[in-house]
């Protein structure tokens, strides 16, 4: 495969970039989609949203716990590009794929045995206990396929490539969106509605169509093989410890993200069907601005492989300031459309006052957001994933939770758990611009 040398402009990062936005909010459009749907089913719609909501919570746990491959797969990938020695790495994706979809049919087989008691801990109870039941029974099935479409996505980034990963991600999301309307509402005189487990075929037969078309396009339009190829490869040992310090860094970020939904589901119905459409938008503009975080990923490592700081140093400046222009726009229309957007996702009128009066919050974290996004898609295309891990580590433990438990204590309700995610992304921005500027600048003063 040709490719061409890496140039750092505006076109050159959005030919990158918007591929990669379209692509990064496959996993959450689908959460979206299905949060939309189902808070709008007319029979239990509360019940089911919030079952919607916490099923989701834990699915995206999973998947970001395993997922995290693709992202080491991306850096080495990019990174031998930059050196020019693609050939000697074109084994180690299978040998990483089969390691990731091994692991995650084990998890798939242990959590179905003790699903309720799972929710259970998660503070669902009753009848949004047997929902999120019978919805995750059906999803956690497209669990390894997603991880599957991860790990192919993370080749077509590494290879410098961000068109192929779009595609498959609008065919799942328009397939996804036309199985959810069909099966949650029916077909008059066809098909009866199935509302809730509807909506978790629609996403379970989505993910099983991308997986397949993940699958036939590396094998046509790449040189990579998913032949299972020994001796293990050198690099697989890399891999697997960058992949492991992503590992427990996904850990402390879904702490944070399970603690947030079991603190929700406390307070009461409206909370958590409120927190589910506050995250999943908070989610969705999260991969949004981070198509720049992923074309950081792919040119930084071929920078870094090629160890020019100069373009490195100036890449980063690039990709920080047009995700903030990205942030300013999605701030913008979420302003005029305050009220509108919430309507979207429920009709239920406790749920969306409830959700009013934290949306706020969410539309003023977005600049904070953005800095910590992009950089953290940056750094792991350099390979910093211990830098990463500790980040998460301390954002986590010594932000989130006390802040979490600080607006308990205080009975600041719900806007605790979003006053708690503020604090979070704080540190974590401010921890990856200083770890940047000290280790890069004296570089880039050097060359």
């Amino acid at each position: 495969m040709k490719i061409q040398e890496a140039s750092i402009n505006f076109r050159s990062i959005n030919k990158l970039a918007i591929p990669a936005t379209i692509a990064g909010i496959a996993e959450p459009l689908l959460s979206i989609t299905d949060t939309a749907i189902v808070g709008n089913i007319p029979v239990d719609g509360l019940e089911s949203l919030a079952a919607a909501g916490i099923v989701g919570s834990f699915l995206s746990m999973l998947i970001w716990i395993l997922g995290q491959t693709r992202s080491a797969i991306s850096a080495i990938i990019s990174q031998y590009i930059g050196a020019g020695r693609l050939e000697e790495v074109k084994t180690l994706p299978a040998q990483a794929i089969f390691l990731n979809i091994t692991l995650s049919i084990i998890i798939l087989f242990s959590t179905i045995f003790i699903v309720e008691e799972i929710f259970e801990l998660l503070n669902a109870s009753g009848k949004i206990l047997n929902y999120c039941i019978s919805y995750y029974s059906i999803r956690v099935w497209g669990f390894p396929l997603t991880l599957f479409v991860f790990a192919v996505m993370g080749i077509f980034r590494g290879l410098q490539n961000t068109f192929w990963p779009m595609m498959i991600a609008i065919v799942g999301a328009i397939l996804n969106v036309i199985f959810d309307i069909i099966l949650v509402y029916g077909i008059d005189g066809f098909l009866e509605p199935m509302y809730l487990e509807g909506a978790a075929w629609a996403s379970l037969i989505a993910q099983a169509i991308m997986a397949i078309m993940a699958f036939f396009l590396l094998v046509t339009k790449t040189e990579i093989s998913l032949k299972l190829v020994f001796p293990v490869h050198p690099e697989l040992r890399r891999l697997i410890i960058m992949s492991l310090n992503l590992f427990v860094r996904a850990i402390a970020l879904n702490t944070a993200l399970i603690l947030a939904v079991r603190e929700a589901t406390a307070l009461g119905d409206k909370f958590i069907g409120a927190h589910t459409i506050a995250i999943n938008i908070w989610l969705f503009s999260a991969f949004f601005i981070d198509g720049y975080g992923a074309a950081g990923n792919i040119i930084g490592g071929r920078l870094l492989g090629a160890k020019d700081y100069n373009n490195l140093w100036l890449l980063s400046k690039k990709i920080v300031l047009y995700g903030l222009l990205v942030s300013v726009m999605i701030m913008t229309g979420a302003m005029l459309f305050y009220r509108p957007i919430g309507s979207l996702f429920s009709n239920e009128i406790p749920v969306l006052e409830t959700f009013y009066s934290v949306f706020f919050i969410v539309i003023l974290g977005l600049p904070i957001n953005t800095i910590a996004f992009v950089l953290d898609g940056l750094f792991k295309g350099l390979g910093e994933m211990k830098y990463l891990r500790n980040t998460l580590l301390t954002a986590t433990f010594l932000g989130f939770i006390p802040m979490l438990f600080l607006g308990k204590q205080l009975q600041w309700g719900f806007y605790g758990i979003w006053i708690a995610f503020t604090v979070w992304m704080v540190i974590r921005g401010l921890a990856l611009v200083v770890k940047f500027r000290r280790k890069f600048r004296p570089l880039l003063q050097n060359t």
